[in-house]
């Protein structure tokens, strides 16, 4: 789950990182008013959980109070990669004599959480990582005993050479660790970790994703939760008790475990194509939840083909037949299926499907291919 900048910088503020005076805005007469009780220059920025704001004009400088209320009224409203904007953050605005990144993740590799730093900041760190991974500090916390503080110390020092400063970042550092351990995060970031004239490190930007299998556990957390943000399918899936992560390509995988959603996709690329999505149906799948399954896969327009790779543990054949037949009455699905359907009463869905019109694989492989050929 992904909250706004807003949200994420109230909760820093809950644990003692410093963030500039800033005040969420619905309209116009708020903009304005936050302006004067902030004063003026002043940032007006768009709060859409999406990356390039500021290319798309939605971050901007006002001067005075009649530039903040023109700002507004540009912002408000506009859409950033198909995204509405519905609220802005005004903020004061910040002189900047140092720029640096901070943030937390899951490095599935090392089974570690790892703080990274780099010393420019405002950049996207996916390409730094890319292009330049010298330039990023990494250090490693331990499972059971944490961010350690002299690991934290080095982070510091790595970004400053003011000792002052260092253990400053250190301290935020450790407040940040705090924040992805106690929340059941997933992202933490502070892009960029600012200093201002006076010396203060400041969190100008910031951002936080949560892990959704932890929100059981932080109702106040779940609350932040802005629906009409996400995206529409996901949400439904969300509700149906499905995985669902759309992705930019062709064949759609409808698949039941995460492991075995993740191999088909692998191996969809592996023959030269491109899966349209992520699609985990779960264990002791209804035919009524195959059919939603179907129903959120085809509202992405980009699908023309459909990957059935069924492995029936738990999990029964003969249910997902059931299912697709439903789907197909109901649906009008136009695209061909291919159907891999092996384990528990694959015989009695084999009967079940028998006049269905499906192509057949007996094989993860065979299936893979045999979805490329009809896209072809």
């Amino acid at each position: 789950m992904k909250v706004h900048e807003y949200q994420a910088k109230e909760i820093f503020k809950k644990y003692g990182i410093p963030t500039p005076k800033e005040k969420v805005c619905k309209d116009v007469t708020e903009v304005i008013a936050a302006s004067r009780e902030i004063g003026t220059p002043c940032v007006i920025k768009a709060q859409v959980m999406v990356g390039g704001r500021g290319k798309a004009g939605g971050i901007k400088v006002a001067k005075n109070g009649d530039e903040a209320k023109q700002y507004a009224q540009q912002i408000l409203g506009m859409e950033i990669k198909g995204i509405p904007v519905k609220k802005v953050l005004v903020s004061e605005a910040v002189a900047i004599t140092h720029e640096a990144y901070l943030g937390i993740i899951i490095d599935r590799t090392e089974k570690k959480t790892v703080v990274m730093a780099c010393k420019e900041g405002g950049v996207e760190i996916e390409e730094v990582a890319r292009k330049n991974p010298e330039a990023i500090y990494k250090v490693y916390a331990d499972p059971l005993l944490g961010l350690m503080d002299h690991h934290a110390r080095a982070v510091g020092l790595f970004l400053y050479d003011d000792p002052k400063k260092a253990f400053g970042c250190a301290s935020i550092a450790q407040k940040l660790y705090k924040i992805f351990t106690h929340l059941d995060a997933s992202l933490v970031e502070i892009n960029p970790l600012v200093i201002d004239q006076t010396g203060q490190l400041i969190a100008l930007d910031a951002k936080i994703n949560f892990d959704d299998n932890g929100l059981y556990r932080h109702a106040d957390v779940a609350a932040m939760r802005d629906r009409e943000s996400e995206d529409a399918n996901e949400l439904r899936a969300r509700e149906c008790d499905l995985s669902y992560v759309k992705l930019d390509g062709d064949i759609g995988c409808v698949v039941n475990g995460a492991g075995l959603a993740m191999a088909t996709m692998d191996l969809v690329k592996h023959f030269g194509g491109e899966p349209a999505n992520f699609l985990d149906i779960g264990g002791s799948s209804s035919p009524e939840k195959v059919k939603n399954a179907l129903d959120i896969l085809l509202k992405d327009k980009n699908v023309k083909v459909i990957f059935f790779n069924i492995f029936g543990g738990i999990t029964r054949c003969d249910d997902v037949a059931n299912g697709i037949l439903q789907a197909k009455r109901e649906l009008n699905i136009k695209q061909p299926i291919v159907a891999r359907l092996t384990g528990t009463n694959e015989e009695k869905a084999m009967e079940i499907l028998k006049t269905a019109g499906l192509v057949f694989a007996t094989t993860m492989d065979e299936g893979a291919k045999k979805a490329l050929e009809l896209l072809k």
